[in-house]
C-alpha cells in the first residue's frame, strides 16, 4: 500500500492492512438439534452479520463413536441482516446436529467496548478488537470414488471419501455443502457431509437420477485465531 496503516507479525506476515480486509469473526457458539425430532438444528447469531454477501460458517460437529452426517444448511437472513443459519442431520443413523460453529466475513462489525477500529478509503471498516480473525488452513480436493448404490426412490448414491485426522480447532466450511451440484439431468445432484470419527475419514455424499462420477467440490477448513 502506498499509505495507511499495517502491522505485521515476527513472520513478517501481514496481519491487519488498511487497504484489504481479513476473514474476521462476527459470532460462534454452538449449534443443537432444535426441531425435527432432533434432525435439524437453527442456529441464531448473537449479532446480525451486516455483510451485503452471504457470510461463511464453518463448524465442528462434536466428536462421536460413530458417525456425525450433516446437509441442508441454510443461511436465515437477508443481505446486510444474516441472523443464522440452519443445518440438518445426513439420516437417523447418523449422530444428532451437535457442535460447534464460527460465522465470518471479509469485514468487521463494531463489536469492542474499547480498543482499535479501522477503516478503509471507502468507510468499510475492516478491523475491530472485538472480531477476532480466522485463517484457512487447508482444502480437500483430492477426493476417492468408493462405490454407488441404489436408493429406494431408484436414485444413484455416490461415496467419495478422504483421510482426515478431525483436529478440535479446524472448522469445515459448510455453506458448500448446503447447496446442490449440476448432474447432467433434469434433477440436481443432492450433496451431503459425513464425519467418520472412528476410521478418520471424511466423507461427500451425491444423491442424482443420473450418475456422474466426478467429484471435485472442495472440502474447506479455518480455524480462529486465538
Amino acid at each position: 500500500m502506498d499509505y495507511g496503516l499495517q502491522f505485521t507479525n515476527n513472520s513478517n506476515v501481514v496481519t491487519i492492512d488498511s487497504e484489504f480486509a481479513r476473514l474476521m469473526v462476527i459470532s460462534s457458539g454452538r449449534y443443537a438439534p432444535t426441531e425435527e425430532g432432533g434432525m435439524g438444528s437453527t442456529t441464531y447469531f448473537d449479532r446480525p452479520v451486516t455483510s451485503q454477501e452471504p457470510p461463511l460458517v464453518f463448524v465442528r460437529p462434536d466428536t462421536v463413536a460413530g458417525i456425525a452426517g450433516l446437509c441442508l444448511m441454510r443461511l436465515i437472513g437477508s443481505a446486510g441482516n444474516w441472523v443464522g443459519f440452519y443445518v440438518r442431520a445426513y439420516s437417523t443413523a447418523t449422530a444428532q446436529p451437535n457442535g460447534r460453529y464460527f460465522v465470518a466475513a471479509f469485514a468487521a462489525q463494531a463489536v469492542a467496548q474499547y480498543g482499535m477500529r479501522l477503516w478503509d478509503g471507502a468507510r468499510m471498516m475492516l478491523f475491530d478488537s472485538g472480531t477476532p480473525n480466522a485463517s484457512f488452513t487447508r482444502c480437500f480436493q483430492n477426493w476417492n470414488y468408493i462405490r454407488s448404490e441404489l436408493t429406494e426412490q431408484g436414485l444413484y448414491r455416490n461415496y467419495y471419501s478422504v483421510p482426515f485426522n478431525f483436529p478440535q480447532n479446524e472448522f469445515m466450511l459448510i455453506n458448500t455443502f448446503g447447496m446442490n451440484m449440476t448432474s447432467g439431468g433434469g434433477i440436481s445432484r443432492q450433496l451431503y457431509s459425513t464425519w467418520d470419527f472412528s476410521t478418520g475419514t471424511l466423507y461427500a455424499v451425491t444423491v442424482a437420477a443420473n450418475n456422474p462420477f466426478n467429484f471435485f467440490l472442495p472440502a474447506v477448513f479455518a480455524k480462529q485465531a486465538v
